[in-house]
């Protein structure tokens, strides 16, 4: 074959993209919010180590109860003591992270009781955590986060669809309303499994722990076939692995670092929509440093 110069051009601008087009790199989200000696979330973002904060949590609310949010040590909503919280979300949101609240957790009170309960709950997010305005103080200040994490592991299963198109609807061209789940790794997921078909939520990071049947053990295939369901069977572009940041963190599931990077990793990160890994929390990444230690992993 010979070449002119417009085939060298052509060649140019492969090379071009193959340099610029990075890898299959995911990035790392992380809990904040459930113990008061995690630092403050300012602190988190200032590590460089995350993409994805998630608040927690807002664990009650839905069917007539009212809304509460508990930050452990780190401030007492209930007193207006966590507005200024607003300047580490503002100052988190300019390094590019997004910043979610997370709603539900594992000892919650919540429920949707119907589509017009989705649709208060959502109008009550939207009016305090978003972009709306609330008729009394917002619990964490003025700053309007990036979106809402469904962390729901009670309250059953039904009207977390409704819930979800209610808050998507409140998307406009200039500011985005992201959604995001952390549902456990058993497929489908028994709360969650018929809001994720939605296809409206951007990111989810599934609970590979405490969660024997498809977590890690020195049988991988466990593992390796649950994320291929999650990766193939849900509409949403990106997919988490979701794990304890230390074995004391969760009751099973850990994946020491070298496993995780030498064995679970490249085993995972091939499929289009993987995303990253997502710790639970700062708290117990502070204490082993997991995240630092696998970032340019991920």
């Amino acid at each position: 074959m010979t070449f002119n110069s417009s085939n060298s051009l052509v060649i140019l601008a492969l090379v071009l993209v193959y340099i610029v087009v990075p890898s299959n790199a995911g990035g790392i989200s992380i809990y904040w919010g459930q113990n008061g000696n995690e630092g403050t979330l300012a602190d988190t973002c200032a590590t460089g180590n995350y993409e994805y904060v998630n608040i927690a949590f807002l664990w009650t609310f839905g069917n007539g109860r009212t809304p509460k949010m508990d930050l452990a040590g780190h401030c007492d909503p209930y007193s207006n003591g966590c507005t200024n919280l607003s300047t580490d979300i503002v100052s988190c949101q300019a390094k590019g992270i997004k910043v979610m609240l997370s709603i539900g957790g594992g000892i919650g009170s919540y429920s949707i009781a119907s589509k017009q309960d989705a649709q208060n709950v959502a109008t009550y997010l939207w009016d305090n955590f978003l972009g709306g305005e609330s008729t009394g103080i917002r619990p964490l200040g003025n700053a309007s986060l990036d979106g809402i994490d469904f962390d729901i592991e009670a309250g059953g299963s039904q009207h977390w669809d409704d819930l979800a198109r209610y808050l998507s609807a409140y998307s406009t061209h200039d500011k985005k309303v992201y959604l995001t789940a952390a549902p456990q790794c058993p497929y489908p997921d028994a709360w969650l499994g018929g809001a994720l078909q939605t296809g409206l939520f951007d990111y989810v990071w599934v609970q590979f722990y405490n969660n024997p049947p498809c977590q890690y053990s020195a049988n991988i295939s466990n593992l390796e076939d649950g994320w291929k369901q999650w990766t193939s069977d849900i509409p949403v572009s990106k997919i988490f692995l979701g794990l304890p940041a230390a074995s004391e963190a969760a009751g099973s599931g850990f994946i020491p670092i070298n496993d995780l990077t030498s064995k679970v990793l490249p085993l995972i990160k091939s499929s289009p929509n993987y995303g990253g890994v997502m710790l639970w929390s700062k708290y117990y990444d502070d204490q082993t440093g997991y995240s630092a230690a696998i970032k340019n992993d991920v």
